[in-house]
C-alpha cells in the first residue's frame, strides 16, 4: 500500500448524505489522481518478461555525507522463455563503475551500456531459459540526486530516503528507509523493477553501531566490525517482488513478541518504545486471526513493524517487515482517539493479498488493495463486532460516493496514464466493499474457501482478476462472469429509486425499483436484494433479482406493514433515494437490526427535527451501542427545539465524562459549550480536563 493513508490531509465523510453508506471516523484516505482525457485510453499492458531474476544478494555501504548508496548487486537469473545474450535490468541515476559475469570463483568483465535509466548488459553468450547465470555489478546510487521530471515522476519516487542525515535537525532522529512501490527500488539497487519479477534475496548493510537495521526475512548474523561499525546481514527465502524489498535502519528499540515461535518485533524510536505493546500488540492474535480465517498459515518466517519520520505514505506491506508513519509514535492519550488497528490490520493482510499472492500488473492492484481493505473489515467483524464492521465498511462506501469523478473508472482498470493513478477509493474503498457484496452472494463458506483456493494456487506467483473469478467458480459451480463483470471489470454503481406502499384493495406490499444511473459509465445491474417486510410484530423476508431499469414487485399482505426495508442486508453498493415516511424512519430504528439500518433511519429523521418522532428518535439515540450513531444523535441536538435539546442536557453531561469512546465524550463537550452554554457547565468542564485523549482536550479548549 502506497497511498492509502496520504499525509496530504483528512478525509471528513459529509456527516448527514443519505446514501447506501454514510459517516466514517477521520482517517488518512487514498490520493485520488484522476487521469487527464489524453490519457484515459492509453492501454497497459503487462509487463513481457524476458529475463527471470532468481536471487539477488546485495552487499551496502552508506555515504551520509553526500547521501550515496554504495552498492554490490550479485544477480543470478536466466532468459524467461526465449533465449537471450543480455540482461536489461533498471537502474536509476547510478554510477556503474563494473560489470562482472561470476563463473565459479572467476570474475570476467562484461560490456554494459547505461543511460542512466536502463543498465543493458552484453552476457559472455546466449542462454536457454534452462540455464542460469550470475553477474556483479558494482555501483553507487545517488537517490538525492535524481531530478523530478527527468530521472523520476516525483520526489516520491527516490527509493531510498537518508532522514536529518546531517543531524541538523535537534531532536530528529537520523534515519534511512526505504520505499519501492510502485517502481522506485531501482533508485538504490539494479533489478526488474515490476510486480512480476520475484526473488528470493539477501542483503548485508554496514552501519554506525548505535544504528539497527530492519530487512525482509530474518537476520541471519550481525558482526562487530571494530571500526565503530557492524554489519547487519538479512536473508530473504521465499521470493517475492521486486518492489516489496526492503531496508531501514536508525536508532530504534526493538520490542520483541511471537506468534508460533516466529518472531514478531515492533521497532519503535525509545521515547516510544514503552508504547510499543500498545500500538501494536494485537498483531499476534491478527496473525492468529487471518490465518485460520483464510485457511493458510502466515507464509513467511519473520512479522516486524518499524516506525520511521517523513515517511512517503502511510505504510507499505514490506515483506516480514512493514513500514509505518510517524503517526504510530503514539502516546497513551492519542491512542484513545485513533488506535490504528484498521492501518495494521490492512498491512498485515497484504502478506496474504499483496505480498504472497501478487498483482500481475498494477491494472490490477485491487487484488492486492481491495483484498487489504477489505480485511480491516474482517479484523473489525472479529474483535469488535458487525455494528463496527459495518461501521468501517458504512465510511469505505461513502468515501467512494461521495467522490464523483471516481465513478467514471472501471476498478480493473487497463487504461491509466499514470501507473500511481491506479491507488484511489476505487482500488481501496470500493474493491473492498465489491468483496463484501461477493461474499454476501456466494455465502461465507464459499467465499473463504474461494480464498483459499485463489492462495493455494497462485502461491509465492502472480494473478490477475480471472484468477480469482475462477477460484470462485470451482468453489462455487456458478458462473459469476455476471459478478465480476459489473463490478470489477465496470464503473459507476447502482443509483436506485425505491417506492414502497400498501394497495388495501388488493392486500398487496408494492415494492418499485427504478435504476436511474446514466448507462454511458455504469452498467444496467443485476442486483440480488432482501426485502424485510415488518407487520404485526413480525418479520417476512422476500428475496427479488432487480435486473431491468424499472420493476415493481408484489407480496401479499393482509394489513399493512409498519416497514418495507429494501436491501435489507444493507450491502450494495449504491446511492438511493426512497420515501420513507418519518413513522417508518423512527420504527426502522428501532426494529431493524443493522448498524446502516440506523444510521439511515436517523439521518432521514434529522431532516425534519422539529417533528415528535424525529425527536424521540435522536434522544434515543443518544444510548445507542455503535458510538458513532451516539455522536451523531449529539451533533443533531443542536437541529432539535430548545424545549427537547433541555430533556437531554443531563444525559450530554454524563456523555461528556463517562462515554467510552473520546470521539463522543469530545462531541458532548462541544455540545455543553454550543448548545448549552447558557447553562453552569463549569464543574463538567473542569472534570473533562482530567481527560487524557487530544480530541476531548481541543475541544476543551476551542
Amino acid at each position: 500500500m502506497k497511498d492509502p493513508y496520504k499525509l496530504l490531509g483528512l478525509f471528513v465523510a459529509g456527516l448527514f448524505l443519505i446514501t447506501c453508506s454514510s459517516t466514517k471516523k477521520v482517517v488518512m484516505d487514498p490520493l485520488s489522481v484522476y487521469e487527464t482525457r489524453a490519457g484515459a485510453h492509453i492501454y497497459q499492458p503487462a509487463y513481457t518478461q524476458v529475463t527471470d531474476i532468481i536471487h539477488t544478494g546485495l552487499d551496502i555501504k552508506l555515504d551520509w555525507d553526500s547521501a550515496f548508496v554504495i552498492g554490490k548487486a550479485t544477480i543470478e537469473a536466466r532468459p524467461y522463455i526465449y533465449p537471450s545474450a543480455q540482461i536489461i535490468l533498471n537502474a536509476k541515476g547510478f554510477k556503474i563503475n563494473q560489470v562482472y559475469l561470476l563463473d565459479n570463483y572467476d570474475q570476467k568483465p562484461l560490456k554494459y551500456t547505461y543511460d542512466g535509466k536502463l543498465l543493458i548488459v552484453d552476457l559472455n553468450k546466449t542462454y536457454t531459459h534452462d540455464e542460469e547465470y550470475k553477474i556483479m555489478i558494482d555501483y553507487v546510487a545517488m537517490p538525492e540526486r535524481l531530478i523530478v521530471g527527468k530521472d523520476i515522476a516525483s520526489s516520491g519516487d527516490r527509493g531510498f530516503y537518508f532522514i536529518n542525515r546531517d543531524s541538523k535537525i535537534a531532536k530528529k532522529p537520523r534515519e534511512f528507509w526505504t520505499q519501492g512501490e510502485t517502481q522506485s527500488n531501482s533508485g538504490w539497487f539494479p533489478t526488474i523493477d515490476d510486480p512480476q519479477e520475484k526473488m528470493t534475496q539477501e542483503i548485508s548493510i554496514t552501519l554506525p553501531k548505535d544504528m539497527v537495521s530492519l530487512s525482509n526475512g530474518l537476520l541471519d548474523f550481525s558482526a562487530d566490525n571494530g571500526d565503530g561499525t557492524h554489519t547487519d546481514n538479512w536473508r530473504q527465502e521465499q521470493a517475492h517482488s521486486t518492489y516489496l524489498t526492503m531496508l531501514a535502519g536508525g536508532d530504534f528499540k526493538i520490542v520483541k513478541d511471537t506468534w508460533n515461535d516466529k518472531e514478531v518485533n515492533y521497532y519503535m524510536e525509545p521515547e516510544f518504545a514503552d508504547n510499543a505493546r500498545l500500538i501494536f500488540g494485537k498483531t499476534p492474535e491478527m496473525i492468529g486471526f487471518f490465518s485460520k480465517k483464510l485457511g493458510v498459515e502466515f507464509p513467511w518466517d519473520k512479522y516486524s513493524q518499524i516506525v520511521v519520520r517523513d515517511f512517503q505514505g502511510g505504510a507499505m506491506e514490506n515483506t516480514t517487515a512493514t513500514t509505518f508513519f510517524e503517526g504510530m509514535n503514539m502516546t497513551a492519550g492519542y491512542h484513545l482517539d485513533e488506535d490504528h488497528e484498521d492501518i495494521i490490520a490492512h498491512e498485515l493482510f497484504h502478506h496474504w493479498f499483496g505480498d504472497f499472492v501478487t498483482a500481475k500488473s498494477w491494472s490490477n492492484l485491487p487484488l492486492n488493495e481491495s483484498f487489504a481493505t477489505y480485511g480491516e473489515y474482517l479484523w473489525e467483524e472479529h474483535e469488535y463486532g458487525l455494528d463496527e464492521a459495518d461501521y468501517k465498511g458504512w465510511g469505505d462506501a461513502n468515501s467512494y460516493l461521495n467522490d464523483t469523478r471516481a465513478k467514471e473508472k472501471d476498478v480493473i482498470r487497463f487504461n491509466y496514464s499514470d501507473r500511481e493513478q491506479m491507488f484511489d477509493v476505487v482500488s481501496y474503498q470500493k474493491g473492498g466493499r465489491i468483496l463484501h457484496m461477493l461474499r454476501k452472494t456466494v455465502g461465507d463458506d464459499a467465499f473463504f474457501e474461494s480464498l483459499n483456493l485463489y492462495l493455494k494456487k497462485h502461491a509465492y506467483q502472480n494473478a490477475e482478476i480471472h484468477d480469482l473469478r475462477l477460484a470462485f467458480e470451482e468453489v462455487t459451480g456458478k458462473d459469476l462472469n455476471w459478478f465480476f463483470n459489473q463490478w470489477f471489470l465496470n464503473s459507476g454503481n447502482p443509483e436506485l429509486t425505491i417506492n414502497s406502499k400498501y394497495d388495501a384493495l388488493t392486500k398487496k406490499s408494492m415494492v418499485s425499483i427504478s435504476q436511474t444511473q446514466s448507462l454511458n459509465t455504469a452498467p444496467l445491474y443485476r442486483l440480488p436484494l432482501a426485502i424485510d417486510i415488518y407487520s404485526n410484530g413480525k418479520v417476512r423476508r422476500e428475496e427479488v433479482i432487480v435486473d431491468q431499469a424499472d420493476q415493481t414487485f408484489s407480496f401479499d399482505q393482509e394489513i399493512e406493514p409498519e416497514l418495507i426495508n429494501v436491501d435489507a442486508e444493507k450491502y450494495i453498493l449504491c446511492s438511493k433515494k426512497e420515501n420513507k415516511s418519518i413513522k417508518q424512519y423512527a420504527f426502522q430504528y428501532a426494529n431493524a437490526p443493522l448498524f446502516a439500518d440506523r444510521m439511515e433511519a436517523l439521518q432521514g429523521l434529522i431532516k425534519q427535527p422539529s417533528q415528535t418522532l424525529s425527536i424521540s428518535t435522536v434522544i434515543k439515540a443518544l444510548d445507542d451501542k455503535q458510538w458513532a450513531i451516539r455522536r451523531m444523535a449529539v451533533r443533531s441536538l443542536s437541529l432539535l427545539p430548545a424545549e427537547a435539546q433541555a430533556t437531554a442536557y443531563n444525559k450530554v453531561k454524563n456523555m461528556a465524562l463517562k462515554d467510552v469512546r473520546s470521539y463522543v465524550r469530545s462531541t458532548a463537550i462541544n455540545a455543553l459549550k454550543g448548545v448549552y452554554k447558557s447553562k453552569n457547565n463549569a464543574e463538567v468542564l473542569k472534570k473533562a480536563a482530567k481527560d487524557q485523549s487530544p480530541s476531548v482536550i481541543q475541544a476543551l479548549a476551542g
